[in-house]
């Protein structure tokens, strides 16, 4: 339907009718899109495929979001005026490489636990990892299938989850949270942290500034 740039389009956040969470609304000349799916720079092609997949051979009414950092495409939705107007602005969808370091600490961290303490360790830490995503309701990490799928996920190159800032925070603490207790102290987090030499300087020196300055800088150091 429309390939568009961040400049053409304003996107809020709107509040789920039933969950304690924001879904973001893109609008364009009067018209809103729920985002459906997100690819890094380097998925141009996919993200195309897929877009034109949605479109033509789908009918879907979609928009194809080219950004410096991601590529993203939005789903046609109808809002009332009065919703719309009660939707707030979203802060800046979370750039792409934190939440590849966010994957790259949470499989560093299952790597470890496995390594250290064994395989059926591992598997219970993916087990409360996934009880802590569902009580947070963690978009696509709250359920054992979802945070199977993130730890097989290669966090360069595969598609990723379409978390916002407040997500990563929670995922972050409650990876703290988890993995304290299989380890007994937090000399875990350095290693897990090795995991970032993965992301290009640039990047981990991103991350890591606004690891500091998170609600999180004191676990993560």
């Amino acid at each position: 339907m429309f390939i568009l740039k961040r400049q053409d389009v304003e996107i809020k956040s709107f509040q789920h009718p039933s969950k304690d969470q924001k879904i973001p609304i893109l609008t364009y000349q009067g018209q809103t899109f729920r985002l459906l799916s997100v690819f890094s720079a380097v998925q141009e092609e996919e993200a195309r495929a897929l877009w034109r997949d949605l479109t033509d051979n789908r009918g879907k009414a979609c928009v194809l979001l080219e950004e410096p950092e991601r590529f993203s495409i939005w789903g046609k939705v109808r809002l009332e005026p009065t919703e719309l107007q009660a939707a707030t602005p979203s802060v800046s969808q979370l750039s792409p490489a934190f939440i590849q370091a966010g994957l790259l600490i949470l499989q560093a961290l299952y790597e470890d636990i496995e390594d250290l303490l064994g395989a059926r360790q591992a598997h219970l830490f993916e087990r409360d990892l996934a009880a802590a995503g569902s009580e947070l309701q963690l978009p696509q990490a709250d359920s054992s299938q979802a945070i199977q799928l993130l730890l097989r996920l290669d966090p360069l190159y595969g598609q990723l989850p379409t978390w916002q800032e407040a997500d990563l925070n929670q995922l972050l603490k409650a990876l703290y949270r988890i993995a304290k207790t299989y380890f007994g102290n937090a000399a875990f987090t350095g290693r897990a942290l090795e995991a970032l030499e993965e992301l290009s300087t640039n990047n981990r020196i991103l991350f890591m500034k606004w690891l500091s300055q998170s609600p999180n800088a004191e676990y993560w150091q």
